[in-house]
């Protein structure tokens, strides 16, 4: 059975995301709101964001609410901040595989990668 995780590292601080909320989307003709989840202490979800019967083929966004974590956590932000809601849409093609969606977080800037 397919799989989609994620976990979130504040690479600004070196450790896991704590408290980071994460909401999932299928994106079609419109966006449907599928889950709304928040990081535990290692930056995880506990347990996939999307698995078995619900785990179809399509395109997907996970939406980061980076701007909620980096006002908690770090001192001294620009207002507006330069990140707020990180979008990372992506397509899952294969329902048996795994899609590990991670996201490494700063103030000023971001990356992800198809993980494992």
């Amino acid at each position: 059975m397919g799989r989609l995780t994620t976990h979130v590292l504040d690479t600004a601080a070196g450790k896991p995301a704590k408290g980071l909320k994460i909401d999932l989307w299928k994106i079609g003709v419109t966006a449907e709101h599928i889950s709304s989840n928040v990081t535990n202490h290692d930056g995880r979800i506990d347990g996939p964001i999307l698995e078995g019967e619900t785990f179809l083929p399509g395109t997907y966004e996970l939406r980061f609410h980076a701007g909620d974590y980096l006002r908690e956590t770090v001192k001294d932000l620009p207002d507006p901040l330069f990140l707020d809601v990180v979008p990372i849409r992506f397509g899952i093609a294969e329902k048996d595989g795994h899609y590990h969606v991670p996201l490494l977080l700063s103030a000023f800037g971001y990356s992800t990668y198809r993980g494992s």
